[in-house]
């Protein structure tokens, strides 16, 4: 058996991801050409990195796209949820500061309360934890949607992922940082009855 290593998993998802975009059959968006292909990515790249095989878990928000303040992927890792991942459509970037688009930019908005959300287009990733960029962007070396199986990414995938993956609660220190953490998840969730409501209500 061939030892996987990163760049035969970065080299797979290239390739992967270009035959579906290239598919004449696909009807779907875009980003959702990306789905499959990501979700074994972060799974072998999750394993070469040493994390035990079926204790990450990708769950899919697929039917709950409209939702403005719901990413595409729920991670947890031991059955403890750790944090999200948001899909954008190739090229559309994945610094969510530089989005033009006024739902993503809206979306961003509310994303900003989350902990540890990694950002993706499928050229690259880049880590936020509530609101704040951690660390540098890692840019792969190609283009998703032409590149196939010459797709590389450099060393810096691995540490950005294991950062990822690695995330842990921090406890607020004072009052204050509690109250300030405690309103922007209340805040998400408000948005997210919201939304909820006025779907059921247009539905009556």
């Amino acid at each position: 058996m061939v030892a996987r290593t990163s760049s035969s998993a970065v080299s797979a998802f290239g390739a992967a991801v270009k035959a579906k975009l290239s598919n004449a059959a696909i009807s779907g968006a875009p980003e959702d050409q990306l789905r499959g292909p990501l979700e074994t990515l972060i799974s072998e790249l999750a394993e070469i990195g040493g994390l035990v095989a079926g204790a990450l878990q990708l769950v899919g928000e697929t039917s709950l796209r409209h939702l403005q303040v719901r990413p595409d992927f729920a991670v947890s890792v031991n059955n403890a949820l750790v944090g999200f991942i948001e899909v954008k459509a190739p090229g559309k970037g994945f610094d969510p500061r530089k989005f033009s688009d006024p739902h993503d930019k809206a979306q961003w908005a509310k994303f900003k309360s989350l902990p540890n959300l990694l950002y993706t287009d499928g050229n690259g990733f880049s880590l936020w934890r509530n609101g704040k960029q951690e660390g540098k962007s890692v840019t792969f070396e190609g283009d998703i949607e032409t590149s196939g199986s010459k797709l590389q990414a450099p060393d810096a995938l691995g540490a950005l992922l294991s950062d990822f993956l690695n995330w842990a609660p921090q406890p607020p220190p004072n009052a204050k940082s509690l109250a300030e953490v405690s309103a922007r998840l209340c805040r998400l969730l408000r948005d997210e009855v919201v939304e909820q409501w006025r779907r059921a209500s247009s539905r009556c």
